[in-house]
């Protein structure tokens, strides 16, 4: 539903007024300019406040435009006070795309639209829309800049896009892409939050601020604004030169009755980006991976005969495989200490196994297009990128034109370090995986892990680096195997600490041998963010659960009534279980499951449940 309606005041500057409801009814967005010149929206989802009025604004640097002449003032004044309304567009969208792996195998994309074209007051030569999408799932705002018969280039210097949030609102605030979860208010917080931002509102509403589409501008995060109490407001990275025509990224507000469905919504993040641009696709192909970090001749091919026997489809070579990786003097064209790399790339091609190379960003930025075409010719599965510079317009445009040229290399990329995608994996689906994560490269504790899938989580795959015998992990077993279902990863890492060496006849290890990485269907069946979570993920005919704890025990109810009803299930329950004499203490048990089964289960403190459901 898209309603209009304005108003004219000869004396004050023109008001107005526009609706906007997603196609559920759900979302109510509220977009006005009354006589202070602000232009401000608001957001209710299912009748309760979401945002509460909050300016939309974007910073120019007008030294830099013609504009700033034109208008005969000074150069100081604002892009935004000389925007007048000159025509409102409409549209609505309803149809289905079919992704080349997910979380889902056919993912809906149903909005409507409202496109408002302003002026400026002394030039119409200059034009900037904003553009608001309402989905069932969120609402998505940008702003569009045309052209102009200059060409000159725009200087985006701030984007102040607010949201109030009702009183009594707490955030879980991330300092950075790698770091830790506290559950603060909307108060007193001493640098940024990281996107995806996810909050409780006292209403009992969940909701999350997170962006879409960044891939030619700079990255943004969240900060305090000032003197406005319950406000977030955008902070861009740093200014942006843009030549017209060009947009933002979309500003995307989510919303939820329960914080499960952030995560099953998640979905608006890929339909705001373009379908993907790579033809001919039958080379991506996710799986499991394991690494090398011996970087030697036996220690591969010992990994490379564990994932040959045990279903794991690729082998790691980490960093330093080209000696040392830091600074401009590296050259990855060939290994520097005793490794015979195209012997075991060829070995582990024989064997089913490909192989994907570490290569730093100094390296890649040097050499990415020498490498690529020599890296095929090996026969290489991929690269994993290095240290990746976050958030800056240069690296940020360098990091996607590079995925463009591995992809144009038949090459899949795992991209490292603090790099979080924002739905960008439609257009370029060599991407497999991206960290940007707190995983088991720090080795967090499980009350963290219970808060990354409502967090981080909700911006898509995350290597979150599974291990499971080093005795550095600080959950259970258990644990470790329900994360491969809850941290989802087409690309997805496991024993990451481990040796091929410490396997010792486990039978809980068939769960690994079992589980997908890509899926048809994903549901949240249970949690709350920092206490526990329970997915469950089909593959074909096949379910998989993973359930986890934080640092306490607790009991957790499951209910099957998403299984197909009338159909017989056979399900194996990987749980931690004390009495069972191996080190890893996990057993394996049966049973019959429908559609109507409810099942209590004991989480021991810091553990967790993998379970695994076939029709019979």
């Amino acid at each position: 539903m898209i309603l209009t309606l304005f108003v004219f005041n000869q004396v004050q500057a023109e008001d107005w007024h526009k609706l906007l409801m997603s196609p559920d009814g759900n979302y109510k967005f509220t977009i006005t300019r009354n006589n202070t010149g602000e232009i401000k929206y608001s957001v209710d989802y299912r009748s309760k406040s979401l945002i509460k009025p909050s300016q939309l604004s974007i910073s120019l640097d007008n030294h830099l435009s013609e504009w700033a002449f034109a208008i005969k003032e000074k150069p100081e004044v604002s892009w935004m006070d000389g925007l007048v309304l000159k025509e409102t567009k409409t549209n609505s969208v309803d149809s289905s795309w079919m992704p080349v792996y997910g979380e889902r195998s056919v993912i809906q994309e149903k909005y409507n639209e409202l496109i408002l074209t302003f002026e400026q007051k002394a030039s119409a030569n200059y034009k900037m829309d904003i553009q608001i999408r309402a989905y069932n799932e969120g609402i998505a705002i940008r702003y569009y800049f045309h052209t102009n018969p200059t060409g000159i280039y725009y200087r985006i210097t701030e984007e102040n896009t607010e949201f109030t949030f009702p009183e009594g609102t707490q955030a879980w605030f991330e300092p950075w892409a790698q770091g830790p979860f506290t559950k603060m208010s909307l108060s007193n917080w001493l640098t940024e939050s990281e996107r995806p931002l996810t909050l409780e509102l006292e209403n009992g509403l969940y909701a999350c601020l997170t962006e879409a589409a960044m891939v030619d501008f700079v990255r943004t995060k969240f900060e305090l604004a000032r003197n406005k109490p319950n406000t977030v407001k955008t902070v861009l990275y740093e200014s942006v030169d843009k030549v017209p025509y060009f947009n933002t990224p979309w500003r995307v507000i989510m919303a939820a009755e329960t914080p499960g469905e952030l995560i099953e919504n998640n979905d608006i993040l890929l339909n705001l980006n373009v379908p993907s641009k790579i033809n001919g696709d039958s080379w991506i192909k996710p799986g499991k991976i394991v690494r090398d970090k011996s970087l030697t001749d036996k220690g591969s091919k010992e990994w490379i005969d564990f994932a040959a026997e045990h279903n794991l489809q690729y082998l790691l070579i980490d960093c330093c495989w080209y000696g040392e990786h830091f600074g401009w003097e590296t050259d990855a064209k060939e290994e520097r200490i005793n490794l015979r790399l195209k012997e075991l790339i060829a070995y582990g091609n024989e064997k089913g196994i490909g192989t994907f190379l570490y290569v730093n960003q100094q390296a890649l930025a040097k050499q990415d297009v020498e490498l690529f075409p020599l890296y095929k010719k090996w026969g290489v599965a991929g690269v994993k990128y290095g240290f990746v510079q976050v958030g800056s317009h240069r690296w940020t445009k360098w990091l996607h034109e590079s995925v463009q040229w591995a992809a144009d290399n038949q090459l899949m990329v795992n991209i490292h370090d603090e790099f979080r995608l924002t739905g960008e994996q439609r257009t370029w689906p060599n991407i497999m995986t991206v960290e940007g994560i707190r995983g088991n490269e720090e080795m967090p504790d499980a009350t963290h892990n219970t808060i990354l899938p409502f967090t981080r989580g909700i911006a898509g795959m995350g290597d979150y680096t599974i291990c499971y015998y080093t005795p550095r992990i600080k959950t259970t077993h258990a644990h470790q195997l329900a994360l491969s279902i809850i941290m989802y990863s087409p690309l997805q890492t496991l024993f990451w600490y481990d040796k091929a060496s410490d396997y010792q006849g486990e039978s809980e290890i068939e769960f690994f041998e079992k589980v997908p990485t890509i899926w048809d269907d994903t549901k949240v069946l249970d949690g709350r963010i920092g206490e526990y979570i329970v997915i469950a993920r089909r593959s074909s005919d096949e379910w998989f659960i993973g359930g986890i704890t934080n640092n306490d025990a607790r009991e957790i109810e499951l209910n099957f009534d998403f299984l197909d009803e009338g159909e017989k299930y056979m399900a194996t329950f990987y749980q931690d279980d004390e009495s069972i004499n191996t080190r890893t203490q996990v057993s394996l048990k049966q049973k019959k499951l429908n559609s109507k089964s409810k099942i209590k289960l004991p989480l021991k403190a810091s553990g967790g449940v993998a379970i695994w459901i076939r029709a019979q």
